[in-house]
């Protein structure tokens, strides 16, 4: 793997960005390129990410929230924009995809798994 996306999704919760703190630190020590997607499936619609270095996510697990942002979509549940996602992932290079949040984010994690 060369390059790994992660995003937030759903409601906010404590530890999500001790999440993004704990990806972006062990993919840059395994030299794996992380790259944070804003706002959840939605900013993958959107075609909103950054790749992210260790000043991104320097002093953050105290903070509240995601620094990512977070947004439930409505788009994402229809096929034609799931497919904006993955041809966002896609141009991108992206190698692998982790999300972070509750039940309705890793059930649209699976269907995005089912269609790629």
């Amino acid at each position: 793997m060369k390059k790994i996306a992660f995003l937030t999704s759903g409601g906010d919760s404590p530890g999500m960005n001790a999440v993004i703190r704990a990806i972006v630190k062990s993919c840059l020590y395994h030299e794996i390129i992380p790259f944070g997607i804003y706002d959840g499936y939605q900013g993958m619609i959107e075609e909103r990410g950054k790749v992210m270095t260790s000043m991104d996510v320097n002093n953050i697990i105290q903070i509240g929230g995601t620094i990512l942002g977070t947004a439930r979509s409505k788009d994402f549940l229809e096929p034609y924009y799931r497919g904006k996602a993955i041809a966002f992932l896609k141009k991108e290079n992206v190698d692998g995809l982790i999300v972070v949040g509750g039940d309705g984010t890793f059930a649209g994690a699976s269907v995005l798994n089912e269609e790629m």
